[in-house]
């Protein structure tokens, strides 16, 4: 399936005008060096395909709703980023070439810390560096949100696109809890609870009266999210960061199997991630050096020799423990006796963290599991180095984690030419997500050009297992949408008449996720 190419109406100079009186003049940007400023850093420099018209950046809910507003009358499209920092995906690029980029970056408040029940409000500029400076300087520093590997994306965005974070509450997105959104016609809607007035318990319970309609404004083009509720940890008495070996490859479906009954034995909590020899040097760059994805292929022998040498395996998982003392440590025990099943596999745990220590946490990933944002993996990336994701939803079965890792990387190593790398991350107890791609030059354009079909073939050789993308590249979210084929591409049906009733003129974020208003929608 070829990937189609849609481009917005011209933006009418009053239009723009009125943009500018909108949200103010500075705040608005047209020209080509001011919009490459909000596009994906991995897309080659002279490919203009997602190109947006201009970037228009509010400060509060009320512009954003007279931003729609304009949009509507104007017919010319926007799209939505929060802090744009979705690179490998397409970043802040709208799906519709000339489409009018809404970048909530501005929007940028913690609105409320509640410490008796664990919760924040944060509207979308809000990073999670952010949130975490502010629960520190509210003195509410012993109060964790759980954070992904880079803290410098937004909140809202990243839980709007199904991203990754590691404490529990990250378990099936589990931290989201009540939105304020701003519709199509340019109404203003409060899921669940919060559609009652000053109802206190928004942001407390998941559900409401009726359908639940917060998961329908993730991964959608529905509306526009300008505030949500986050939830919380509270600082256990114990942190164990936690590091275990896998030295062959072959063990794989051991350790697969392994985790799985510890996760359904609630033994290990939170996220977890396995990955790769190669993919590892993000942790330890110390031993492993930068990461080498991109890199001409490593024969297997080079890789295991490596993984000796090394002591970090031929896969590696960080994951954490965190509870009271006794707790923690009778988990750990449970740990090292589970895996003692992957032959020569280490349960590494250095030190178990008191609540009062959490000052003494400098390493990254031991940072990142205790709720703490940074941006130290960027240093372990290569200059130049961009990547194109693909990542399925498996069972968190070992045979099928196999099938699929092996189908994958002989893809990658034999169109690319590059080494495979791969994360595993369990999203809960029975399925995980296999974070792979392709890594390239961004200064090489046909090398790009190469990633990115690599990439398309990976969505559909996958597709013919019964395997879908869990969030899509914005230049084959068509083709990982066509995968979803039950009974004559139902649920596009559905969600396209959705679409067509509550965005008739179809100016929210086009495309997104293979949704397409009916004016812009293929003939079948």
């Amino acid at each position: 399936m070829q990937q189609r190419t849609v481009e917005a109406a011209e933006l009418p100079e009053i239009m723009l005008a009125e943009l500018r009186e909108a949200v103010g003049e500075e705040w608005v940007f047209v020209e080509e060096n001011e919009r490459d400023q909000f596009r994906d850093p991995y897309w080659h420099h002279n490919d203009r395909r997602y190109d947006s018209q201009a970037v228009v950046q509010p400060r509060t809910t009320e512009e954003v709703q007279r931003i729609v507003a304009l949009a509507n009358t104007y017919g010319v499209p926007i799209w939505t980023s929060s802090q744009g920092r979705n690179n490998g995906y397409g970043g802040p690029s709208p799906r519709v070439k000339g489409s009018i980029l809404l970048n909530l970056r501005r929007m940028s408040r913690v609105l409320e810390i509640n410490r008796e029940l664990a919760y924040a409000v944060v509207e979308p500029g809000v990073r999670w560096l952010d949130l975490h400076q502010a629960l520190e300087e509210s003195g509410n520093g012993d109060l964790m949100v759980s954070v992904p590997d880079l803290g410098w994306g937004s909140v809202i965005g990243n839980s709007l696109d199904n991203g990754f974070t590691y404490l529990p509450q990250a378990a099936d997105f589990g931290a989201p809890c009540g939105m304020e959104v701003v519709l199509a016609d340019g109404e203003l809607l409060r899921t669940g609870m919060g559609a009652i007035p000053d109802n206190k318990s928004w942001h407390l319970y998941k559900r409401g009266l009726g359908p639940v309609l917060d998961p329908l404004f993730m991964q959608s083009n529905f509306g526009v999210v300008t505030r949500m509720g986050v939830w919380l940890m509270r600082r256990p008495e114990a942190y164990a960061p936690l590091f275990l070996t896998v030295p062959r490859d072959e063990q794989l479906e051991t350790a697969i199997d392994t985790l799985r009954d510890l996760r359904m034995d609630g033994v290990i909590r939170g996220l977890p991630v396995i990955q790769n020899t190669l993919t590892l040097a993000s942790h330890f760059p110390e031993i492993l050096g930068k990461f080498q994805g991109a890199a001409g292929t490593m024969p297997d022998g080079d890789i295991q020799k490596l993984a000796d040498e090394t002591g970090v395996g031929r896969w590696g998982m960080r994951t954490a423990l965190w509870g009271d003392r006794p707790v923690v440590e009778h988990q750990l025990r449970r740990i090292r006796e589970a895996w003692a099943a992957v032959t020569g596999g280490e349960v590494r745990s250095e030190r178990i963290y008191a609540r009062d220590e959490w000052g003494e946490i400098t390493e990254f990933v031991e940072k990142v599991q205790a709720g703490i944002p940074s941006l130290d993996m960027l240093e372990a990336i290569p200059e130049n180095m961009g990547h194109i994701g693909f990542s399925p939803v498996v069972p968190l079965v070992g045979n099928d984690v196999r099938e699929v890792v092996d189908l994958l990387e002989e893809i990658v190593t034999t169109r690319s030419g590059t080494n495979f790398a791969a994360g595993i991350i369990p999203i809960n107890e029975r399925a995980c997500v296999i974070v792979s791609g392709v890594n390239f030059d961004v200064t090489d354009e046909e090398e790009v050009q190469r990633a990115y079909q690599i990439a398309k073939e990976m969505v559909l050789e996958a597709g013919k297992r019964g395997y879908g993308e869990y969030r899509a590249h914005i230049d084959f979210m068509d083709l990982a949408a066509e995968q979803y084929s039950f009974n004559g591409h139902a649920y596009r049906r559905f969600v396209q008449g959705i679409k067509d009733a509550v965005d008739p003129k179809g100016i929210l974020s086009p495309g997104r996720h293979g949704i397409w208003p009916s004016s812009m929608r293929p003939a079948e």
